[in-house]
């Protein structure tokens, strides 16, 4: 049963499968298990982004191809909900509407740019599509009266979801049964579905085309197979399944914004999950996606207690001060990189096969 979930590709490692457990029930349970609103709001993130991530790797360590313009599929599913919503009320229509129109946008954006910009080299491609998400922020950001400009949009969402609605008078586990919990899960459950989407994807007889046209294009083509066609088509499924990330953050935030939905930041963060949790291993965006979004939102208070515990010794106090979380955050990234070369995902499942490898 649970080979048939994924697909057949078992995580091949105890390690491997015991974090990816821990992590998965981290997030089934995040609303039960901790407090306040700032911890659900980074395993709602964390949700988001898997489903990112892993639609940028199916791109990038699959197919072999580098594009920049992933965010700008992600800010056209954030603002297609959310303009949705402003002009036609808090309504399940307007996010069908919102969701449909903005698949439809990202498709034919993908198709265009894949189309017209896969037939050159891999370096030139990438200039192509910063260009293109580059200008598409520029767009969102002078558009003021139509996508609220550099302030965004704040719109309401069906009453299902709003923190205010209480689907029952009791708690469970002493936690309501609000819209807030309801969203949640509404995102928790969405991200699963596209994961394991995503997992029959890369291990279909499609994802092997992929992964040949990966190590040689050359030899692919030769072959048989049209590599422009499938990078093509694995162009257009990371940017649909990108863009359905980006409707599930605008509903979680109510809001969206060229910041936060746009901005080459995010782009950025992408990349350097795709590289800790492993290229070319879907389970990666879920271990770096968890690993990432904690360190970016707990290592600044860890930091700031550490100062405070070392304030007897005013240079390692210093050191540690919480405004210089960045530089930490950038030196765990070096060390993975150094240890983890093939990413974390990689390096577990390279020492399950090392052990097998000495055995008798």
């Amino acid at each position: 049963m649970l080979r048939t979930l994924l697909s057949g590709d078992l995580p091949r490692s105890r390690m491997l499968s015991a974090t990816l457990l821990v992590v998965f029930i981290g997030l089934a349970l995040a609303p039960f298990v901790v407090s306040g609103a700032r911890s659900l709001n980074v395993a709602a993130t964390i949700c988001v982004f898997v489903v990112l991530v892993a639609s940028y790797d199916l791109l990038l360590g699959y197919t072999g191809v580098v594009s920049f313009a992933h965010t700008m599929f992600y800010g056209i599913g954030a603002y297609g909900v959310g303009l949705a919503l402003t002009g036609m009320g808090p309504s399940w229509t307007a996010i069908a509407v919102g969701t449909v129109g903005a698949l439809l946008v990202s498709l034919v954006l993908a198709l265009v740019i894949g189309l017209f910009s896969l037939r050159v080299r891999a370096i030139f491609y990438a200039m192509i599509t910063l260009a293109v998400a580059s200008a598409f922020a520029v767009l969102a950001s002078q558009l003021s009266d139509f996508t609220g400009g550099e302030d965004g949009l704040t719109f309401k969402v069906p009453e299902l979801l709003q923190p205010s609605f209480h689907l029952l008078e009791a708690t469970i586990m002493g936690r309501a049964i609000d819209g807030k919990l309801i969203t949640y899960y509404l995102l928790f459950f969405s991200a699963l579905g596209l994961f394991l989407f995503m997992l029959r994807i890369v291990n279909s007889p499609f994802g092997r085309v992929l992964q040949a046209i990966r190590e040689n294009d050359f030899r692919a083509e030769a072959l048989g197979y049209r590599t422009v066609i499938y990078r093509t088509l694995a162009n257009c499924l990371s940017a649909l399944i990108a863009t359905l990330a980006g409707v599930l953050m605008a509903l979680w935030l109510r809001y969206v914004g060229p910041k936060t939905m746009l901005s080459f930041e995010i782009m950025t963060d992408i990349l350097l999950i795709v590289v800790i949790g492993g290229m070319g291993t879907i389970y990666g965006a879920l271990i770096g996606s968890a690993l990432f979004i904690l360190a970016q939102n707990y290592l600044q208070v860890l930091m700031g207690q550490t100062s405070a515990a070392l304030s007897g010794v005013p240079f390692l106090a210093n050191l540690f001060h919480p405004d210089r979380w960045l530089l930490w955050l950038g030196v765990l990234f070096v060390l993975s990189v150094y240890f983890f070369p093939t990413g974390i995902v990689g390096k577990l499942r390279a020492g399950t096969l090392a052990k097998v490898d000495r055995r008798p």
